[in-house]
């Protein structure tokens, strides 16, 4: 492989910010310095520009069963689009059926992504039932197939939620194992209940989507796996927080010692609740869950970010097209397939609103955006920073560059953008995959073979250092 280096750079990790070469040799970066050998096969010039490490999306559905369809991106064009947006790896969910093996869905997901993936991948895995059959199956999942982080939903009663007793069983096990345990946080008893309540009456409209989910069930449901997590000794991340309510929860009980972490996305610090009361059914396109919020969430949010109360930026890409899936739900909000497309813009629409505007550090910027979710999930330090040994997962970023989002404009498979005709300040013009270009000033030269499965390591020998008492967000 040849020999790159890229110069003139400046490199942005979660700690450091400092002017410097990057030499890359098969794959990883061989030395970082001023005035490096500049007989490498190949020079890049970042003069004016960043030089990040590569995003990490954790948490992903691509090619997903949902609500009586697919969603549009497989991981063929799901990957391609992360790359244009500075995305290196992505961690997608594996769902699972009850009473099958837990290793058919990973076959099944494999299958999914084998030969089709632009960048590295790896799975979260969904638990919807603990018995000895699964138990038995775990140790296995977790040491050879190296899938550290097992799913368990709180919400969408009748297809994938599971009860107290799954998750505090699951809690356990995953202690035992060096896993981590990942919740969707919803009471979905009682939304189920006002979901029925509101049909009757005949509020079917998109908005009664985010009325029949209120963010006092999402803080219910943070709290409540919260204090089973603390019973259990168990590491828990709770996924796309949306509210006031969860992110109060979550910061009392990491005062308390209880090892929780959090993650929002970036519909979520941009977009509210106002987006379902769209005409024409077009607030269909904003249906997911938990629902889009009032605006001072927002706020909120963004001060957990800044705070280290929140600690990572995930997509939740699911992407249905309006015509033809969304439009499922025409006349019954109930039945609208609840996801949208944002794993092309997480990474710039974060540094757009987040570091342009003021809000947080480039240092967090990275550290929330990618070395937070490689510690967290087994990927450290082989992924998530700029340092000696590290896979050459680099973003080239132009800090002054702008761009406006659009459908037309966009690589996602998908018939619209939930962020249409807002105007985004920072792109990633060039990004390697491994110390190869996968996007090269804007245009995709890379593979869909070139994606690797990552075996990630349980947090016990991953992270041994890290905890929540002495390893707080750089600042």
């Amino acid at each position: 492989m040849a020999k790159r280096l890229i110069k003139n750079g400046i490199i942005v990790t979660a700690a450091d910010t400092f002017k410097a070469d990057v030499l890359i040799e098969d794959g990883v970066i061989a030395q970082i310095g001023i005035g490096l050998d500049e007989t490498a096969s190949e020079i890049i010039d970042a003069k004016g520009k960043y030089i990040f490490p590569g995003g990490i999306d954790p948490h992903t559905h691509l090619e997903m069963p949902f609500g009586g369809t697919v969603t549009a991106d497989d991981f063929a064009t799901g990957t391609t689009a992360a790359a244009f947006g500075g995305t290196t790896t992505i961690i997608d969910f594996c769902l699972t059926a009850k009473g099958k093996p837990l290793r058919e869905s990973i076959a099944a997901w494999h299958k999914k992504a084998d030969g089709k993936a632009a960048i590295d991948y790896g799975f979260h895995l969904m638990i919807g039932e603990i018995n000895d059959e699964v138990l038995a199956e775990l140790p296995s999942i977790v040491a050879e197939d190296g899938i550290t982080s097992l799913k368990v939903f709180m919400a969408y009663k009748h297809v994938f939620q599971a009860d107290d007793g799954t998750l505090f069983r699951t809690m356990l096990a995953a202690k035992e194992l060096g896993a981590m345990v990942m919740v969707h946080a919803e009471n979905g008893d009682v939304i189920e209940f006002l979901i029925q309540k509101a049909l009757e009456v005949g509020q079917k409209e998109p908005i009664y989507h985010a009325l029949t989910r209120p963010s006092i069930l999402e803080g219910e449901a943070t709290g409540r796996a919260a204090k089973l997590a603390a019973l259990a000794g168990a590491r828990l991340y709770v996924v796309h927080v949306t509210c006031a309510e969860a992110v109060q929860q979550i910061a009392e009980a990491r005062l308390r010692g209880v090892d929780i972490w959090g993650e929002t996305c970036p519909q979520y610090l941009v977009l509210d609740k106002s987006s379902l009361e769209k005409p024409d059914f077009e607030g269909a396109k904003y249906v997911w869950s938990p629902p889009l919020r009032e605006p001072f969430h927002q706020d909120v949010l963004w001060h957990a970010l800044s705070s280290g109360q929140l600690q990572t930026l995930g997509s939740d890409h699911c992407s249905f097209n309006f015509v033809g899936q969304k439009d499922l739900g025409l006349g019954d909000f109930s039945k609208i397939p609840n996801g949208g497309p944002t794993i092309e813009d997480r990474f710039s629409l974060f540094y757009s609103e987040g570091v342009h505007k003021g809000r947080i550090t480039l240092n967090q910027f990275v550290d929330i955006v990618s070395t937070r979710s490689a510690k967290l999930f087994g990927l450290f330090p082989q992924k998530g920073t700029i340092a000696v040994g590290s896979d050459a997962d680099i973003v080239i970023f132009d800090p002054l560059a702008q761009r406006t989002l659009s459908a037309e404009k966009q690589h996602m498979n998908v018939d619209y953008n939930p962020f249409e005709g807002m105007t985004v300040t920072g792109l990633p013009v060039s990004v390697m995959s491994r110390g190869e270009f996968v996007i090269r000033d804007r245009q995709f030269v890379g593979s869909l073979a070139a994606g690797r499965y990552l075996k990630r390591a349980s947090f016990h020998s991953a992270n041994e250092a890290l905890s929540t008492a002495d390893d707080e967000p750089a600042t």
